[in-house]
């Protein structure tokens, strides 16, 4: 899905909600455990500037998988050890799954009361997209991900030290495992599925 199409100025505000929003989850669970960094680091904010890294932007520009920067955190200062490290690493992509139904639902509305234009539609489609693929993609355990976040936490000391050390090399795999089509293979089913329970609970309550 190569980048520059008619849709573009309907896609940036919609991949600058989604990276903001995962982006801001992040900080604000770190903050509410008591670790203060994303505050003092300036990421405690819903202005997606501070939040954009150039690679994993031009990724999920141009094949639909990237990453934001990510958000700086002192685990030593995180209330609940390791799971304090998790939930946080989960706040991202929960908070893009939670962004992701909110435009399912608003779509919904705006187009039962036939409130907006095609316009409207593309902005809010592709917000519910991309949320819905960056909190999947995350999940994937190689470094800068949150799933190796995740992964390490479960990980014995010594074990989850060597994990990370293949944090210099994780955009180069993540790069790799896409044109494979291994990322694919795992994304697309998982979005599918997410994104049937958010049809069907949207079709409850719309």
């Amino acid at each position: 899905m190569f980048g520059f199409d008619p849709d573009m100025v309907f896609r940036i505000p919609a991949l600058l909600i989604a990276l903001t929003v995962h982006e801001y989850a992040h900080a604000r669970a770190a903050v509410s455990l008591g670790d203060p960094t994303p505050r003092y680091a300036g990421r405690l904010t819903l202005n997606p500037i501070p939040h954009l890294d150039p690679i994993g932007l031009i990724m999920l520009w141009l094949f639909r998988f990237g990453w934001a920067k990510p958000v700086p955190i002192n685990p030593f200062n995180l209330r609940n050890g390791r799971w304090g490290i998790m939930t946080v690493s989960l706040a991202g992509p929960g908070a893009n799954i939670v962004m992701a139904f909110v435009s399912a639902v608003v779509f919904g509305v705006v187009a039962k009361l036939n409130l907006g234009n095609i316009e409207i539609y593309k902005v809010i489609q592709w917000t519910y997209t991309y949320n819905l693929i960056l909190a999947v993609f995350n999940l994937i355990p190689v470094p800068p991900l949150d799933g190796s976040q995740i992964v390490s936490s479960f990980l014995p000391p010594r074990q989850a030290d060597a994990y990370e050390r293949i944090a210099p090399y994780g955009p180069f795999i993540l790069m790799a495992l896409v044109y494979l089509g291994v990322v694919g293979a795992f994304i697309y089913p998982v979005e599918a599925f997410i994104g049937r329970i958010i049809s069907a609970i949207v079709a409850l309550i719309v």
